[in-house]
């Protein structure tokens, strides 16, 4: 290629267009002029380089690949951009890429370019490669939670694709049922798991079952077997495309249970008007209902008042005590003599004691105990005198140890023991105990630490 002879000012134009930071130096680097094509590489401080030398101006890892650079002289055979890395007046290291060119006359031209943006591109395919192996983790968990589940249910269940009615899974419960000893089932039309004169019941349930949208039952008779079974049919989407989720029960396990309805209203009775507060919640906190005890705690003269709110707006650490309560409730843990404080209609504060279970009804509930605790005290006896003065014998250590000892010990004891009864109330989650106590979850471990109440791992990888 013939190129006609450039001008100063057109050649400065050129490498401000393909270089962001151009150097001119004399054959033992000295850098003798610097021009920058970008004005975020103004951090660098690069006029502050005129007059030193450039191997001067480079981390100590890349002052080999500057000695390389101007010991091949810009020769042809050795040209190649190589990375190096300046080290900026914050302190903070920056990626250029440089080449160098010979000029004549015994000079040099370095041309380097701003690696940030590749960097940057480079963080960015890290973190969405871990993100997606994140996601890929997440969905084989999913995966093996599902089989475990769909494999070890005592019911029959199968799997069928919505547009031609053919069974995608069965589990080992349907195969027994269905006498599939050869794992034939998968693949079979749905239909023909049943006796001739109940497929067009069954045709009609996964019919309605699609156009509803809800759960749907009928009555069939299984192939094979003289009695009749209910089959429930529930519609889903999945990859683009509808499925069923069939799950046939024998008539025994469908009915209901009978109940005494006399039992019924005795025990209704009984909670209505029970010695203790008594709530009644769904799984967000909303309170469905209250007795009077548990009126009279919170200083109410009618349901309406609280039926419709959440709980958490009458207990005094609102969000902290309820995500305390309800992770044990969602993991089927009762809770026993939760110790807190409950904020009456009035905006009085009272002590109280909480006890809850989780009701595994068609609509998951909670219900709540709650115990006034100061009414309890007030009717306790009196304290012994050890009870009543629990550091009195901090003063017989009055003239034995300085007073700054003394206390320091003191205040070491009472922050252990308001930890490990932070962690009591929330089974050990360190993240919640944290929120109780008004610490940071790093101050928490480091207190964890401090007290030998962690293994020294787990404190350094909280």
């Amino acid at each position: 290629m013939k190129l006609p002879a450039l001008d100063s000012p057109t050649f400065s134009q050129l490498l401000g267009v393909v270089s962001d930071v151009t150097l001119v130096m004399d054959a033992q680097g000295v850098i003798q002029d610097v021009s920058t094509g970008r004005d975020k590489l103004a951090s660098l401080g690069c006029q502050t380089w005129m007059g030193r030398r450039w191997v001067d101006t480079v981390t100590t890892e890349s002052r080999i690949k500057i000695q390389e650079m101007l010991k091949s002289q810009g020769a042809p055979d050795q040209m190649r951009w190589r990375h190096v890395n300046h080290v900026s007046p914050l302190g903070n290291e920056v990626a250029l890429q440089y080449v160098v060119l010979p000029l004549g006359a015994g000079q040099l031209l370095a041309m380097g370019r701003d690696l940030e943006s590749l960097a940057e591109l480079q963080r960015r395919l890290v973190e969405t490669q871990q993100s997606m192996e994140r996601d890929y983790l997440r969905l084989r968990h999913i995966e093996a939670r599902y089989r475990v589940l769909f494999d070890t249910s005592s019911e029959a269940v199968l799997m069928v694709d919505a547009n031609n009615q053919r069974v995608l899974e069965a589990n080992v419960g349907a195969q027994s049922l269905l006498k599939d000893a050869g794992k034939r089932l998968v693949g079979r039309d749905v239909r023909e798991c049943f006796h001739a004169d109940s497929q067009g019941e069954v045709q009609a349930l996964l019919r309605m079952a699609l156009a509803t949208g809800r759960i749907e039952m009928c009555s069939a008779r299984v192939a094979g077997l003289p009695t009749p079974w209910t089959v429930s049919a529930t519609v889903f989407r999945q990859e683009g495309g509808a499925h069923f989720l069939v799950r046939l029960l024998s008539r025994e396990t469908a009915a209901e249970p009978s109940h005494d309805p006399q039992s019924f209203a005795v025990l209704s009775e009984a909670m209505a008007y029970f010695p203790d507060g008594w709530l009644l919640t769904d799984t967000t906190g909303v309170i469905k209902s209250i007795n009077e005890e548990g009126m009279a705690l919170l200083g109410l003269t009618a349901t309406s008042q609280v039926v419709g709110q959440n709980m958490e707006r009458w207990l005094l650490r609102g969000a902290v005590d309820w995500g305390v309560l309800s992770t044990s409730l969602r993991q089927l843990q009762p809770v026993r003599n939760f110790a807190t404080e409950v904020r009456t209609l009035s905006g009085v504060t009272l002590p109280v004691e909480v006890s809850a279970v989780c009701l595994a009804r068609p609509e998951t509930l909670y219900v709540f105990f709650v115990r006034d605790m100061e009414r309890r005290l007030q009717g306790s006896t009196a304290l012994s005198p050890a009870q009543a003065s629990p550091f009195a014998e901090l003063s017989q250590l009055v003239g034995r140890r300085p007073i700054k000892d003394i206390v320091g010990e003191t205040v070491d004891t009472i922050e252990r023991m308001c930890i490990e009864a932070a962690l009591g109330l929330t089974h050990n989650n360190r993240a919640s105990a944290a929120e109780m106590l008004g610490l940071s979850r790093q101050s928490l471990y480091v207190k964890l630490r401090r007290f030998g109440m962690v293994a020294e791992a787990e404190a350094e990888n909280p």
